[in-house]
């Protein structure tokens, strides 16, 4: 599945932070950025490696913009695993916890993870002193969380993964969530998670484990998530395939593009544009799948 991701650097940008209550302000520089992580694929739907900077065109709004930054595939990424520990993940929560493991193997070495429990509320799987780690032991250890139990703040956890990618020390950051129910407890409504989506830096993949029985999950909510931010939805068929979903998530990750541009702030002040990467070659059809969609965060007073 190909993928996006968009990066501001900018303006002040409030980011709701679930486990406080406070809104968290980052100030950054002030010319805004966009980076976009592309996936590329040709008409055999394999992964394209090998193109530069020349055989990509960045348009916002159906108009063209120079391409200011270019990265090639496979450079590290900081990577959040957020996932769902209520009560009806216990029969399956074995399976997703080798299934991290083993993503976290596939992926690069130099690449820095958190974890992230939720149910009723939201918790950090690491301590305090390692917000981020690459050590396996350390992340295996942050994924034994305690029994599942309760409800699902989705929601909730999706924003605070969010902010906490904010102390990320690279630029490409990605959220894999796993979870088998609906929200039904969260503070955030869907709409502002979305708001705060279009304007991080992260992909976000979201995993459901489909129960014919719950009639909690809603598998339109975690597409229009993962669609968002330019990531994918995947159903996997047995709890056996959920290492099979992980490591597809891996080698998409591994594949990716970084594009970046300034948009067009002087003639143009909406909030959201439309934004398309095309990749051309000659004498290849190449598939190039971005996010569709950015936000430029407001200044204060401009609100």
């Amino acid at each position: 599945m190909s993928c996006t991701r968009l990066f501001l650097l900018g303006l002040a940008i409030s980011v709701l932070n679930p486990l406080s209550g406070q809104d968290e302000f980052v100030i950054k520089d002030n010319v805004n950025l966009v980076l976009l992580d592309v996936s590329v694929k040709d008409s055999h739907t394999g992964y394209v490696t090998n193109l530069q900077k020349s055989d990509f065109r960045v348009l916002e709004d159906g108009k063209p913009r120079p391409i200011t930054q270019f990265q090639n595939v496979d450079a590290p990424v900081s990577v959040g695993l957020v996932l769902d520990n209520s009560a009806s993940m216990r029969s399956k929560k074995n399976e997703v916890l080798q299934a991290g493991l083993a993503f976290a193997h596939e992926s690069n070495r130099q690449d820095e993870f958190f974890v992230v429990n939720f149910n009723n509320w939201v918790s950090s799987g690491l301590p305090p002193q390692f917000p981020f780690t690459d050590n396996l032991h350390i992340l295996e250890k942050a994924l034994h969380y305690e029994l599942p139990a309760g409800q699902t703040a989705l929601y909730d956890a999706i924003s605070y993964s969010l902010h906490h990618l904010q102390l990320a020390h690279y630029d490409q950051r990605t959220l894999i969530v796993v979870s088998d129910g609906g929200d039904n407890v969260s503070k955030i409504s869907l709409a502002d998670l979305l708001n705060q989506i279009q304007l991080s830096s992260a992909t976000i993949y979201t995993v459901g484990l489909v129960d014919p029985d719950n009639r909690d999950l809603n598998p339109n909510i975690l597409r229009k998530i993962a669609a968002t931010s330019g990531g994918g939805y995947y159903q996997p068929p047995t709890l056996e395939d959920v290492a099979v979903v992980l490591a597809q998530i891996a080698r998409d990750i591994r594949h990716r593009y970084t594009v970046g541009f300034t948009p067009d702030e002087e003639h143009d002040n909406r909030p959201v544009r439309s934004v398309k990467v095309i990749a051309q070659r000659a004498g290849e059809h190449l598939s190039c799948r971005s996010r569709s969609t950015f936000r430029i965060p407001v200044a204060a007073g401009k609100a």
